[in-house]
């Protein structure tokens, strides 16, 4: 994964005329992304969350109040003369949680019902709070089309994300065992036909960078490293446990930025695409290094 995002991307900039061919076919690539990443999840691993609310609840309350405001805020004072690039500032920290997240919980030891129900229900309310989210945070600076955009979220994320959850409770867990394990495969596929047909879009741009994009992408940065500060720090606060403090700060940091990519894609002028896209160049980065700071606070402590 920290290789192959990367790698899509680029090679979406070195050829857009053979990347962009995949543009017509996205929202089904993410369809199959959603629904086999669902494989895992089942309805209980959501009621066993609901027992401590108020982790999941803050976390979801960092994803989609506290660091989109921070994102919009930060976007307009520094980009405010361009309304598409603060458009894909904002659309980059108001999509979901990153379904990637739960893999990175898994190995530094974090609280994994907690990550799967964070994910399971950011991912189902996504439909909503994306294109409302747009809505409050651009008001009528960007023109845009928030049916159509409910309707593909729908299909892009709620509905085959429903459609596995259900498929894995009525096997009992097998289709977790068989079945996603053998679509994995044509799921890395699907992510990598995802991100280098949207990076097509946005090949103008990195090609030719400016400092204006130079500092968007500085600005992605330290937005995207400072959420993983936020979950620790909200964890602290609460007193949580070390193994939810790591799921606070995976939840916090990682964006499902593929939708991200479709929906700018779909609905917004190909400027917009670059502050969403570029994020795929530090997310994986920034996981590991977190990562590695927990190993070592976990060795010393």
């Amino acid at each position: 994964m920290p290789i192959l995002t990367p790698t899509a991307l680029v090679l979406g900039v070195l050829f857009p005329q053979v990347t962009g061919r995949f543009l017509p076919y996205v929202i089904g690539f993410f369809a199959f992304m959603t629904f086999q990443g669902s494989l895992d999840s089942d309805f209980r691993q959501l009621k066993k969350a609901f027992c401590n609310l108020l982790p999941l609840i803050v976390t979801l309350g960092m994803l989609h109040i506290w660091i989109p405001c921070l994102a919009r805020f930060l976007g307009g004072v520094f980009f405010g003369f361009n309304p598409n690039l603060v458009a894909g500032i904002v659309l980059e920290y108001i999509v979901p949680t990153g379904i990637v997240s739960f893999m990175w919980v898994n190995i530094y030891k974090g609280n994994g019902s907690l990550t799967l129900s964070i994910i399971l229900l950011d991912t189902l309310l996504a439909p909503i709070i994306v294109p409302a989210s747009l809505k409050v945070l651009l008001g009528t600076s960007v023109q845009m089309d928030t049916i159509g955009m409910m309707k593909d979220m729908l299909l892009m994320v709620a509905v085959p994300a429903v459609a596995g959850i259900t498929i894995n409770q009525l096997s009992h867990g097998n289709a977790n065992k068989r079945v996603k394990p053998a679509l994995a495969p044509f799921g890395k596929a699907a992510l990598f036909l995802v991100v280098s047909g949207n990076s097509s879009r946005v090949a103008p741009y990195i090609r030719h960078l400016t400092p204006t994009l130079v500092g968007v992408a500085v600005l992605i940065l330290c937005i995207s490293a400072s959420g993983y500060l936020w979950g620790i720090l909200a964890a602290k606060v609460l007193h949580q446990s070390k193994d939810t403090l790591v799921s606070m700060a995976y939840n916090s940091g990682m964006r499902n930025i593929s939708a991200g990519a479709v929906l700018a894609g779909a609905y917004f002028p190909p400027a917009v695409m670059f502050p969403v896209m570029i994020g795929t160049l530090f997310q994986q980065v920034l996981a590991a290094l977190y990562g590695t700071w927990f190993n070592k606070k976990r060795e010393i402590g």
